[in-house]
C-alpha cells in the first residue's frame, strides 16, 4: 500500500463518515494495510483485497462494551 494509496483512503473514509478527526497510518512492519483512527482511537484496519488491485477492505471490530 503506497503513501498516495493512504491518503486517497483517508480523504474517502473522512467524507464517507463525515469525520475530519479521521486518519489513516501506515503500519510499521505491514506494507499492504494500514491504521485508522478517529482521533488517538484505533478503530480498523484497511488492507489491499487480492482479488481486485486498487481496491482495499475496511475491517472495524465493535466490542460489546462499546454498545453500552
Amino acid at each position: 500500500m503506497t503513501e498516495n494509496d493512504i491518503r486517497k483512503i483517508e480523504a474517502h473514509l473522512k467524507r464517507l463518515f463525515g469525520s475530519p478527526t479521521l486518519n489513516v497510518r501506515p503500519r510499521p512492519r505491514l506494507k499492504d494495510s494500514a491504521e485508522v483512527y478517529v482521533g488517538e482511537e484505533f478503530i480498523g484496519v484497511v488492507t489491499d483485497d487480492e482479488d481486485d488491485p486498487g481496491s482495499f477492505n475496511f475491517n472495524m471490530g465493535i466490542i460489546a462494551e462499546d454498545l453500552e
